[in-house]
């Protein structure tokens, strides 16, 4: 048994939030109360590890939908393993991996080698599978073999799906699965260069860019499809001030539009391209401070009510190339709290359930995962943040450090993560 005592409770599904003791039993919660020590016979004592979190945040584990691990394939860039340890060191309990690897989940065998490999670490690995063959945008996966070998959704995430008869399609059979799919939202006709907000940035290299029509032109369709479809869709990793706005009309008539974003996009402006190089290069790339700004607007009305990373892991070799040669992503599973408690709320944008809502509950509903929540025979998924502790990041346990958030000093530290009922994580 673990008992985790004194510390201050934050439910985002129930809401309830205060001073209250956790005890554990095997890999579900028993109780939650003020006085669970007190009552607790002196068997279970015995048998019992204690951990005082006075002056902590006790919330359940981060989900994070979407993750790339490399597996199989990249492994050069990042693996399963390593990348659960770093998912374990930001909180992150959750993970649902993208499916563009080498080869792709676009089939039931590698599907499975992804998932037994996920059961092999110590947080819950989970994945989606393909939406067309290949990633080549002209054929539909076998949808429904791929949800009965346990894919948990769909996406070609880093391809998008320009066939707006395929996407029609694929988000027929979503609704009919009852299960998400989640779309990377940039028209390649109208990109020179990837990764680069064309304005500013784009300037300042001599380049074309990627112009933000790029993104809400797409949106726009995807919206409008959803709503026709009622299939539960997730637009990813949001970037302009239009596409939100699409977004927040678009809830109004649908009640399965999702929208996520990431810490990059809610505290980086295209400025930081001009300063960190290909380390801020990212598809889609950082926008103006105005698409800042509406991105937070937008998590703070809960029109984008999920933050995932899109963790993606690049060689030092790789992100040492040229701008335009460089491949676009960065690394952010271990800075993706720190970077919301420093960026939301500690700039009184979010409070802390909101963040906890959007990083956990939010994103396990929309893929019906058990997690993200704290409750009496709930999953013992749990993290200690020490919501006012500082801390640099100068190292990672990811196998990659393709970050421009090195050296930067954030607020909010994870001191213990528990998955399963094991402390699979302490600072």
């Amino acid at each position: 048994m673990l008992l985790i005592e004194n510390g201050y409770v934050i439910d985002p599904k129930s809401g309830l939030e205060g001073t209250l003791d956790v005890l554990v039993e095997g890999n579900i919660i028993k109780r939650i109360g003020e006085r669970v020590k007190a009552e607790m016979t002196v068997e279970e004592l015995e048998n019992c590890e204690v951990i005082d979190a006075k002056d902590r945040i006790v919330a359940p584990g981060l989900v994070d939908v979407h993750v790339h691990f490399r597996e199989p394939g990249f492994t050069y860039k990042e693996d399963i393993q390593t990348g659960s340890k770093a998912a374990a060191r930001g909180g992150v309990t959750t993970v649902v991996l993208m499916a563009n690897t080498k080869p792709a989940v676009d089939n039931v065998e590698t599907l499975q080698e992804v998932l037994a490999k996920g059961k092999e670490t110590l947080i819950h690995v989970e994945t989606c599978a393909n939406v067309t063959f290949g990633l080549k945008g002209q054929e539909m996966t076998p949808m429904e073999a791929l949800a009965k070998a346990g894919a948990v959704g769909f996406t070609d995430d880093g391809i998008p799906i320009m066939d707006a008869g395929l996407v029609r399609k694929a988000m027929e059979k979503c609704a009919e699965l009852d299960m998400p799919i989640s779309f990377h939202e940039e028209d390649p006709d109208l990109i020179t260069n990837n990764g680069v907000n064309r304005g500013v940035a784009s300037e300042h290299f001599g380049i074309g860019g990627s112009p933000r029509e790029a993104e809400y032109t797409l949106v726009e369709r995807d919206l409008q499809i959803a709503i026709e479809t009622g299939a539960s869709i997730d637009i990813q990793h949001i970037s302009t001030k239009e596409a939100v706005e699409m977004v927040r009309q678009a809830k109004k008539k649908g009640s399965n539009i999702h929208a996520e974003a990431c810490p990059h996009h809610f505290t980086l402006t295209e400025e930081a391209v001009i300063k960190y190089g290909t380390l801020a290069k990212m598809n889609p790339p950082l926008r103006t401070e105005e698409d800042r700004q509406a991105i937070i607007q937008g998590l703070k009305d809960g029109t984008i009510d999920l933050i995932a990373t899109d963790h993606a892991p690049h060689s030092a070799e790789e992100k040492a190339k040229p701008i335009t040669e460089a491949p676009s992503g960065i690394i952010g599973l271990e800075t993706a709290l720190p970077l919301a408690i420093t960026e939301l709320y500690a700039k009184g944008h979010l409070t802390m359930k909101q963040i906890f809502e959007r990083m956990s509950y939010a994103p396990a509903n929309m893929y019906h995962l058990d997690a993200g929540y704290l409750a009496e025979g709930g999953p013992a998924d749990i993290i200690i943040v020490d919501a006012e502790g500082k801390q640099v990041f100068t190292e990672y346990l990811s196998k990659a450090t393709n970050s421009p958030f090195t050296g930067w000093e954030l607020q909010g530290v994870v001191e213990k993560t528990i998955c399963n009922g094991k402390v699979v994580y302490e600072k």
